[in-house]
């Protein structure tokens, strides 16, 4: 790659440092200075030089807070923040040195690659959370987050830079007022205005790089940077949601909440954002091999032994009826080759999961999670949301009109004349073919978007019969097989599986007297399951209220009514919180008994008791999830 000749002032710079520093090339050029890439001599290493241009060194108000900025950020030592080796000033030129980054910006990563990944984009914006908040702490406000000064280094790592107008926070109130400084496209609605800014001023800007990561795109652009300001401060952003469908809906609100216009409403700091980030990272997190080889292979009955055993069992039934010249024993060699060896596999897969350390309460989880994986991946391959498309909504409205027709058709067929029955013959055969053919075109485009066969899985095994599977899967299972330290699954369903472990080591006459406690386990954890979902479901609920609100609105109907929302919502997240407590700790005095009574220092009635409380806590939750079904249908 060459590089093009360099400029007199590039020769003027280099005759000045000439024996500390080597330049090589030039790297950028910005408001407020040139950025070189150097190698510094005595300690032989690569730097990045940002140089102030001599036409603004020589206004020393320019030249001086210059200087006290690069002193201010070369202070900062974070592992994500960009160091700043030297602050220097050589024969009239004004410059500070800094480590040179191998990589690219996240600009032109975008540019490059389009919009990030979920799980690469909500990292990206951790890490410079992670750096903001240390600077914040320092008392120093970046006040020009954008794509530009967040460099990615080729190992991954994340690190912000140019803290070039950064400035120390004058008390609690932050910056002067008065001074507008920043990118517009970044820049946040206080700023704009020129008025006192703080670290949730980074926060806006940071909510825009963010929603540049995930959808491509900036929310604002104009010609001119007078007209992006004033869309900065009077238009709200579109949600991220409504550009780039495909980002999970806690990451979107996570970016929303910090593109409020109103500072008291955006997250109390880069700290509570890096925060919320790394959890939606965590639940996000690849799951452990075994539940992975489960869910994608061993869960169903694919492959090249389904397709061969049919023909298999075609030649060994009468093979085995001329054997024993027996067609009773040919029927049952067909039957049982079609029940019995398809539910021996399945239980030898069961059998080899548990023995792994995991049971039938982790795969609803694992399902879960690989269907939503499957989704957003075949959704971004379509180039949409995730939905169906008009073409397969008017294949499935065809289909299903076609095939009615059909059997409407049939239905009617024996009370018509000859000649009107074969009109009805013509009719039902090209409807039926029309339908049929429709209804598999749209089966197609399902599939494409779906994994149709994950869904029809999971559902099989969490059902009633997969926990029978698993239930016999356990009597062939090592008893030393304990749960996986590495499964990331619910409190809930960790106590559940804990507590069923138990109970299968006691004695056969034990087991006997407690026959009723894997039933209300197993109601306990999908009872708790059902309060976790909603407890989740209300607190976005109350974010979205919390940032929609209409504080300080004219009309008190208006704010009444917001108010009124907040409460009942509120109320029923605290009663759906309690909920979950309850579940959670039968579960957990159900665990504690089983225990005592392995250890010889409890009693099978002391845990007949708490089955007995436990069934009540259970049918309070099934009774406020009646009531939470029965406002939905009346809604």
């Amino acid at each position: 790659m060459t590089h093009p000749s360099p400029d007199r002032l590039f020769l003027d710079f280099q005759g000045a440092v000439a024996g500390r520093y080597s330049l090589e090339r030039e790297l950028g050029r910005g408001g407020m200075g040139v950025v070189y890439l150097a190698r510094e001599v005595r300690l032989d290493r690569s730097v990045a030089i940002k140089l102030l241009p001599p036409s603004k060194a020589s206004d020393p108000k320019l030249r001086e807070r210059f200087l006290r900025e690069a002193r201010t950020a070369a202070k900062l030592s974070h592992p994500n923040i960009i160091p700043i080796h030297a602050v220097e000033e050589i024969g009239g030129f004004v410059f500070f040195a800094m480590a040179y980054v191998e990589g690219e910006t996240l600009t032109e990563r975008v540019r490059r690659r389009g919009p990030l990944a979920p799980s690469e984009a909500s990292r990206v914006l951790r890490d410079v959370a992670w750096a903001l908040a240390y600077a914040h702490g320092q008392g120093v406000i970046h006040r020009d987050v954008k794509p530009d000064n967040i460099l990615l280094e080729n190992s991954g790592r994340v690190l912000v830079a140019d803290f070039g107008i950064a400035s120390i926070v004058a008390g609690a109130s932050g910056l002067s007022t008065g001074e507008v400084v920043g990118t517009p496209e970044f820049m946040s609605p206080e700023q704009a205005l020129g008025e006192a800014v703080d670290g949730r001023s980074d926060l806006y800007s940071l909510g825009i790089v963010g929603y540049f990561a995930f959808s491509g795109t900036l929310p604002f652009e104009a010609e001119k940077a007078t007209e992006v300001l004033a869309k900065q401060v009077t238009e709200p952003v579109p949600l991220l949601g409504t550009v780039a469908p495909l980002v999970p809906r806690r990451l979107a609100q996570a970016i929303d909440r910090c593109l409020a216009k109103d500072r008291e409403e955006r997250p109390d700091g880069p700290a509570v954002l890096a925060d919320q980030l790394g959890h939606a990272l965590e639940q996000r997190r690849d799951l452990p091999v075994a539940l992975r080889a489960f869910v994608k292979h061993d869960a169903r009955l694919d492959g090249s032994g389904v397709l061969l055993w049919p023909f298999i069992m075609l030649v060994a039934t009468p093979i085995a009826g001329m054997l024993t010249q027996s067609v009773a024993v040919g029927f049952v060699t067909l039957v049982s080759g079609y029940t019995l060896v398809p539910l021996g596999v399945l239980i030898n897969r069961a059998r080899k999961l548990l023995n792994a350390g995991f049971g039938h309460s982790d795969i609803g989880v694992a399902f879960k999670a690989e269907i939503d994986r499957t989704r957003e991946e075949r959704a971004y391959g379509l180039g949409y949301g995730g939905g169906p498309s008009m073409l397969e909504r008017v294949l499935r409205w065809i289909g299903g009109i076609g095939t009615g027709t059909a059997m409407v058709t049939l239905a009617v067929m024996n009370a018509i004349e000859p000649l009107g029955a074969f009109t009805l013959m013509t009719t039902f055969a090209w409807t039926l073919t029309i339908g049929v053919g429709s209804g598999m075109g749209a089966l197609i485009m399902l599939q494409r978007r779906r994994d149709v066969d994950a869904e029809f899985w999971g559902r099989f095994w969490t059902g009633r019969f997969g926990r029978w599977l698993f239930g016999v899967a356990r009597m062939f299972t090592s008893a030393k097989a304990v749960p996986a330290s590495l499964t990331h699954r619910p409190t809930e369903l960790a106590l559940g599986m804990a507590a069923e472990q138990l109970y299968d080591t006691l004695p056969k006459e034990t087991r006997q007297q407690l026959r009723e406690l894997p039933d209300v386990v197993h109601r306990l954890e999908q009872d708790a399951q059902r309060m976790r979902a909603r407890l989740e479901e209300l607190q976005e609920a109350l974010s979205d209220v919390g940032q929609r609100g209409t504080p300080g609105t004219p009309d008190p109907a208006i704010g009444a009514r917001h108010d009124r929302i907040v409460a009942d919502l509120s109320a029923e997240r605290d009663l759906v919180q309690q909920r979950l407590k309850d579940a959670v700790a039968a579960l957990e005095t159900i665990r504690l008994n089983l225990l005592r009574l392995h250890a010889g220092t409890g009693s099978v009635r002391s845990l007949t008791t708490d089955l007995g409380l436990a069934r009540e806590v259970a049918r309070s939750i099934s009774a406020q999830v009646e009531g939470f079904r029965e406002v939905e249908e009346a809604l």
